[in-house]
């Protein structure tokens, strides 16, 4: 049986512009959304609807929360509940300072007893799926990552997905992946796991073994064709250049005018590390303040190369 894939939750990047660009190439198992802040979900902030915006595939979205208070929490996930969706995620690995001070994110893997009592309130209120993204802890302790796990699978976790770094760590050491195998031999319910997937070959080399799903998330900003190589779909349909104006156009479609310039910068971050004079590009795309004004930096670039470029090369 095929190990599903996972597009995997990023700020400023896990939307539906993303989401229905990797839809042109293939698609993927399942989409996590950006983090969604109970807080501001239960204010009704004034972007929350772009946050909630499951298209173009609500079926396969995961909607991932961030918070510090069970309460609000809870209340939010029973919001959510209602959407159409695959489940509904509790961010406790987020290691982001801001975020961490507040009490959420990874800051939830220094008591398993209140992470349990977590899990214990969303499974009252949540029919859908329900998983929790973590990282090893803050420290390199496999015992305690077993008995925090086994906690929320005994509160009614459904799937763990592991990012096996510690919270210091961030991108400095490879993720030991030999804990996701590990962790996985000791619980009863699925393991997913994620971290330095850099290509499809990669992708497929891990699930192969070891885990129940497998997550990615920068080499699925950079090659948004990764899951259809790794599924064996060979022909990407669009070349570089113009999948970087279709991601635009979609960008402008499905996110807010707030979030434009943004996401476009995030977003070609990552993607131009495709082109042989990446860093140049991203430079020339900084400095515009329009989608418009990307849009003719990209294609200028383009139209200075002496060959085109494809997915491929």
């Amino acid at each position: 049986m095929k190990v599903p894939f996972i597009m995997a939750p990023m700020a400023e990047i896990s939307h539906r512009a993303l989401r229905e660009l990797i839809e042109v190439f293939g698609g993927c198992d399942e989409y996590f959304t950006e983090m969604i802040s109970a807080a501001a979900l239960l204010a009704g902030g004034p972007f929350e609807r772009w946050y909630l915006d499951g298209g173009p595939c609500p079926e396969k979205v995961v909607y991932q929360l961030v918070g510090a208070d069970i309460g609000q929490i809870s209340r939010a996930a029973a919001l959510l509940d209602r959407l159409e969706c695959r489940g509904i995620d509790l961010n406790m690995g987020c290691c982001a300072p801001l975020i961490r001070k507040t009490g959420a994110g990874i800051a939830w893997m220094t008591s398993i007893d209140r992470a349990g009592e977590l899990v214990k309130e969303v499974r009252r209120v949540v029919n859908q799926r329900l998983s929790a993204k973590i990282r090893i802890g803050f420290t390199d302790d496999m015992e305690y990552l077993v008995r925090f796990c086994h906690r929320l699978e005994e509160e009614g976790v459904d799937l763990i997905i592991l990012h096996p770094r510690t919270a210091k760590e961030k991108f400095k050491r490879l993720a030991r992946w030999n804990y996701v195998g590990a962790l996985r031999q000791e619980l009863r319910i699925p393991v997913a796991g994620n971290g330095d997937i850099s290509n499809a070959k990669e992708l497929i080399v891990r699930a192969q073994g070891g885990c129940d799903a497998v997550m990615v998330g920068r080499a699925a900003v950079r090659h948004p064709w990764i899951f259809a190589q790794a599924s064996g779909i060979a022909a990407p349909p669009l070349p570089i250049l113009e999948t970087g104006v279709r991601f635009l156009e979609l960008l402008g479609r499905w996110q807010p005018p707030e979030f434009h310039i943004s996401r476009a910068r995030r977003f070609f971050g990552f993607f131009c590390d495709n082109l042989k004079w990446g860093n140049h590009v991203k430079n020339l795309l900084n400095r515009e303040e329009t989608l418009s004004g990307i849009e003719r930096a990209w294609r200028g670039y383009f139209e200075s190369v002496d060959k085109p470029i494809s997915p491929s090369d």
